[in-house]
């Protein structure tokens, strides 16, 4: 498959840049629900690969309230042990569905690092692309997504650990490099959301320092989002499993907010928005000054 657009599909990315613009200028943070149609993902591998399950999830997930739905069908997971898939097998598990989960109106962004997987999803209706590479894994991602004016969200991330290094430095010249390539391909810079990646490529350490000095990227003056749920940093300070780790998710995630982000990516979409929602009606209240 050409990644490229063909002649009879226009741009998508008006609709998708609209969305996101109206999304980031809210008080509370947008909330991305985390849907994955993979057999071995890190915390919900299987359960939403059959299209019915997906469908399903994708309901509640709008019931609860989510603002986004970010769709993969690649397990990137961040730690070891993902199995690289191709282009065909990422396909074969979104067609089944995609089109389903799109026609539910909620907007959606395709989580894949395959310029030709992110054409079929930005074919179908997706409004976002999402590229755990940060546009530096596929050449053909940059120039896709500047053809088709799709808003993309750049994820630092790298192909080994090295606690030696600073992280946030190591952060801040990927995504030179990142934005970079965007304004070469053409990619207007209103139109890119800059990811830290928390847990990939990084110590639990080092995932934790780039929450803490995640106030540092506002130099690019873009806006963050930050997907620090059930990831393992947080069983690093208390022992869990992913699944028993919402408690930490959500501290992790109310200190992004506090520090600036502008979008949360959850596995847990009506618990995170309840958190975030409260946390910013406290925040609001005048403090006493005498």
């Amino acid at each position: 498959m050409n990644a490229s657009p063909s002649s009879s599909v226009p741009p998508a990315g008006s609709a998708g840049a609209d969305t996101l613009r109206k999304l980031l200028e809210r008080p509370v943070p947008a909330v991305m629900g985390v849907l994955n149609v993979t057999p071995d993902s890190f915390s919900d591998g299987g359960k939403f690969i059959a299209p019915e399950e997906a469908l399903k999830r994708a309901r509640a997930m709008i019931e609860a309230g989510v603002d986004i739905i970010d769709i993969g069908a690649e397990s990137t997971r961040p730690y070891t042990g993902a199995k690289a898939v191709t282009a065909a097998d990422e396909l074969a598990r979104l067609k089944p569905v995609l089109s389903g989960i799109v026609a539910l109106g909620v907007p959606v962004s395709i989580d894949s690092m395959k310029a030709e997987v992110v054409a079929f999803a930005l074919d179908q209706g997706v409004a976002i692309a999402n590229d755990v590479w940060g546009l530096q894994r596929d050449p053909a991602m940059a120039p896709l997504v500047a053809a088709r004016g799709a808003p993309v969200i750049v994820m630092h991330n790298r192909d080994s650990v090295d606690p030696a290094i600073d992280i946030v430095v190591d952060m801040k010249a990927f995504f030179l490099r990142s934005l970079d390539i965007a304004a070469k391909a053409g990619i207007a810079r209103e139109k890119i959301v800059l990811d830290p990646g928390i847990g990939f490529g990084k110590t639990a350490e080092q995932s934790m320092i780039a929450l803490a000095r995640l106030g540092e990227l506002s130099v690019f003056g873009l806006p963050i989002l930050v997907g620090a749920s059930r990831k393992r940093f947080i069983a690093s300070v208390s022992p869990s499993e992913p699944s028993d780790r919402l408690g930490g998710s959500i501290a992790a995630h109310l200190i992004a907010a506090q520090k600036g982000a502008k979008i949360i990516r959850t596995h847990d979409v009506a618990e995170t928005l309840q958190a975030l929602r409260v946390a910013n009606a406290i925040e609001s209240k005048p403090e006493n000054t005498q």
